[in-house]
């Protein structure tokens, strides 16, 4: 079974987070939070919305992003965001790999730009009015193609 890593570089909505921690103790999948985070883990919306899955998810939290790279300095890292053209499809994932998303209000810290521009895909987006997708949703689509794509090529 393959295995992945979810990266959220500090998320704002603490129901997004519930729903991918759900998302990922039902995939077998990481999570990583980089604080600052824009809410407590105790928040009762985290809660909800990750229900009674949230007690057996694989997480860790970093209290910033050197701390992640000290504590991962082997990660294979992909970044998703609205600011690349390469899409997601052509992203690689490979077998425990970190897929990298930022908060919902900034995206990824600026500097990412720049240190992992190889790096970057985006989901596509055709409509006539879009900023970007929600980030749960985003985390399901690129996890999904991942799991989707190594589970055709180990069958």
């Amino acid at each position: 079974m393959n295995n992945y890593n979810i990266v959220l570089v500090h998320p704002q909505i603490p129901q997004n987070t519930g729903n991918i921690g759900r998302l990922c103790v039902s995939t077998n999948t990481r999570l990583h939070l980089i604080e600052p985070l824009g809410y407590s883990l105790d928040d009762k919306y985290i809660k909800r919305s990750g229900m009674d899955y949230w007690k057996f998810l694989d997480i860790t939290i970093y209290k910033d992003w050197e701390d992640f790279l000290q504590k991962n300095s082997k990660a294979e890292m992909y970044f998703l965001s609205t600011k690349t053209n390469k899409v997601f499809w052509d992203c690689p994932y490979p077998d425990n790999c970190f897929l990298v998303f930022g908060s919902e209000g900034d995206g990824l810290p600026p500097e990412f730009y720049d240190i992992y521009k190889e790096r970057l895909y985006t989901l596509p987006m055709d409509g006539k009015f879009h900023r970007s997708f929600n980030l749960a949703n985003s985390v399901a689509v690129a996890l999904f193609e991942g799991l989707r794509r190594n589970h055709i090529e180990g069958s």
